[in-house]
């Protein structure tokens, strides 16, 4: 592991208070620090010095960061770059990922996402040496599943989205199973003051019924049994940070209540506590079932929605930006080429036709997992139609399971059948199956929970 001050980064920006707040900033945890006023007198440093990582603003006379960008690629591919982007440029932003960059930066930004950034992206130096801590590891791997667009209402979502993200309001975000929606959650937290702070992430509807308001809220020693120490609750632990909520709509409402006065009063009561706990905790909530309608049948609470819905974003189904779909699918080709040591494979122009004809009830993840399966059958380095196993006529509706159903059975049989069945068809999804069945997922989970206990053979 090297030292931090054994690696130099290039800081490029035409405005001189700019250079000296992120050589300050950058200098405080321990990198040397270089400047250039301009992209040409950057690429001269670079010939003379040993750079381990450019931080380049877009817009600059003569060069812009976006060709700065191009020609540090050209000249050195594994060196890391970092973008500095306002918020009207979300779209340069996106383009710049495309061609390369590390990760981009807002303006105005905090002292501490700045640093975040510089971090994440050293993480890994272009020798391969892992210079930072495990705690930073884990948004590394997430690189890969950063949000891939160049849809206009998905890159005006991201727009929006990085705005919100510097406030501290709670955010709701709904979208069709496989849409993204925790990669926008990461999205927010990332460009937001407390980027450098915890993000916990937590499935409501995989909370047990017994002990969701532990794992949420916290408890005290002998609060019940098998409460041998004190537990600190997922609030507690995302401390400045950010916390997600997903599957909100699978929470009870006995618990939607508890939540309530939390995001209300900003504390909690741990289980078997006398004394509440303060926090100061960005909450994030994320559903693909439409609460508006939930609340209207009286499975979500009506006072909690106005709570969570203050600033709300909706991601489009991928089939309303098919335009996306290219991209997309080149990105997860390379990917799973690279992650499964194949030579790089390009899409025919059959396979790509196919692909945009495809109405992907999935989504995105639907989209990522055809790709993967048709890296790994394919033995040639070009995909074609056949290895990605689509039908090409297939629409949504022909996507649900059918069932052969004969006299005699019961009820319950059908039932197991349709569920095995479906399951089988979106390759045990369960969020998917759950929502083509019709039924929430925490059903789903209870209902292979009986065949399970049954010892009941669960297959198709």
């Amino acid at each position: 592991m090297k030292d931090p001050t054994s690696h130099t980064i290039l800081v490029v920006d035409d405005e001189p208070d700019v250079r000296a707040l992120l050589g300050d900033a950058i200098g405080r945890i321990g990198y040397n620090v270089i400047s250039a006023s301009c992209g040409q007198q950057a690429l001269e440093l670079l010939g003379q010095k040993d750079v381990s990582l450019v931080i380049t603003d877009v817009r600059m006379p003569e060069l812009s960061g976006m060709e700065l960008l191009a020609a540090v690629k050209k000249t050195a591919p594994q060196m890391p770059v970092i973008i500095l982007t306002g918020y009207a440029s979300v779209q340069n932003a996106v383009e710049a990922m495309r061609q390369g960059a590390s990760d981009y930066v807002m303006k105005p930004f905090t002292v501490a996402a700045l640093q975040s950034s510089v971090q994440k992206a050293m993480l890994q130096s272009a020798d391969g040496d892992t210079i930072q801590t495990t705690g930073l590891q884990a948004k590394q791997n997430n690189g890969d599943r950063r949000i891939i667009t160049h849809n206009d209402k998905l890159l005006a979502l991201l727009e929006t989205a990085a705005r919100v993200a510097m406030s501290r309001a709670t955010v709701l975000i709904q979208g069709e199973s496989g849409t993204g929606k925790e990669l926008l959650a990461r999205f927010i937290h990332e460009n937001s003051p407390v980027a450098d702070q915890p993000y916990v992430a937590i499935n409501c509807a995989a909370l047990p019924d017994m002990l969701a308001e532990s794992e949420l809220f916290g408890h005290e020693k002998g609060a019940f049994t098998g409460a041998v120490s004190r537990k600190q609750g997922k609030f507690e632990l995302a401390r400045k940070g950010t916390i997600v909520l997903d599957e909100i709509s699978e929470m009870s409402l006995p618990l939607q209540a508890k939540l309530l006065r939390v995001l209300q009063e900003k504390e909690v009561d741990r289980v078997g506590g006398t004394q509440p706990v303060g926090i100061d905790t960005r909450v994030v909530a994320i559903s693909n079932v439409d609460l508006n309608a939930a609340v209207k049948q009286d499975k979500f609470r009506q006072d909690l929605f106005y709570r969570i819905n203050v600033v709300s974003l909706t991601i489009p189904p991928l089939r309303e930006r098919t335009d996306d779909i290219p991209i997309l699918s080149r990105h997860f080709c390379d990917k799973f080429c690279r992650v499964n040591h194949r030579k790089p494979a390009d899409l025919s122009e059959a396979a790509l036709k196919l692909l945009i004809r495809h109405p992907w009830p999935g989504n995105v993840r639907e989209l990522e997992n055809a790709l993967e399966r048709a890296v790994l059958i394919g033995s040639a380095t070009v995909i074609e139609p056949g290895d990605l196993l689509l039908n090409p006529e297939e629409t949504i509706a022909g996507t649900q399971a059918t069932v052969e159903i004969r006299a005699g059975q019961s009820v319950r049989d059908v039932e197991k059948k349709l569920i095995v069945t479906t399951l089988k068809q979106v390759n045990d999804n369960r969020t998917q199956a759950a929502e083509l069945l019709g039924i929430s997922i925490r059903t789903l989970r209870n209902k292979l929970k009986e065949y399970r206990q049954a010892a009941e053979p669960i297959v198709a």
